[in-house]
């Protein structure tokens, strides 16, 4: 076997000395380089992982306050429907009472209107009595003031 390395040129104390050499660095990049940046690469998934958990968290947030937006926004539309409902009952309510007042005063005034048509009518005719009496005593003077 030595006539076989020594045909190809390799002396066996060297590529002893190479092998150490190569698990030298071998073991130094291991120590120095590869277990950082596994480390370095494993922080950095995690964080990626807790992004991402915290993203669908994010969103799963979301999607509950949409709901509950849209619960608020339904609710405030029922409460506003209840409102205006009231509302409207109230001023139906209003509108008949102020309909009965201005009813029952048109009747007051009517009342009044032909109670003064009355009396002005009584009163007319109480004038016209009298002028008709005051007539007849000056029309009756006259016929005896003519006799005489």
């Amino acid at each position: 076997m030595d006539a076989l390395l020594h045909a190809f040129g390799i002396d066996w104390r060297l590529l002893i000395a190479q092998a150490v050499n190569f698990g030298i660095l071998f073991v130094a990049l291991w120590l120095l380089l590869y277990k950082p940046v596994m480390k370095t690469l494993d922080e950095r998934a995690k964080k990626i992982a807790q992004g991402v958990h915290d993203a669908e968290r994010a969103a799963e947030k979301l999607a509950g306050a949409d709901t509950e937006a849209a619960e608020i926004v339904a609710g405030a539309d029922s409460k506003a429907s209840e409102v205006v409902a009231s509302a409207r009952e109230t001023a139906n309510a209003e509108k008949t009472r102020i309909v009965k007042e201005a009813e029952a005063r048109a009747e007051s005034i009517a009342r009044d209107a032909d109670a003064r048509a009355k009396e002005a009518a009584a009163k007319a005719l109480r004038d016209s009595e009298k002028e008709i009496a005051r007539l007849a005593v000056l029309a009756a003077a006259k016929v005896v003031g003519e006799k005489k």
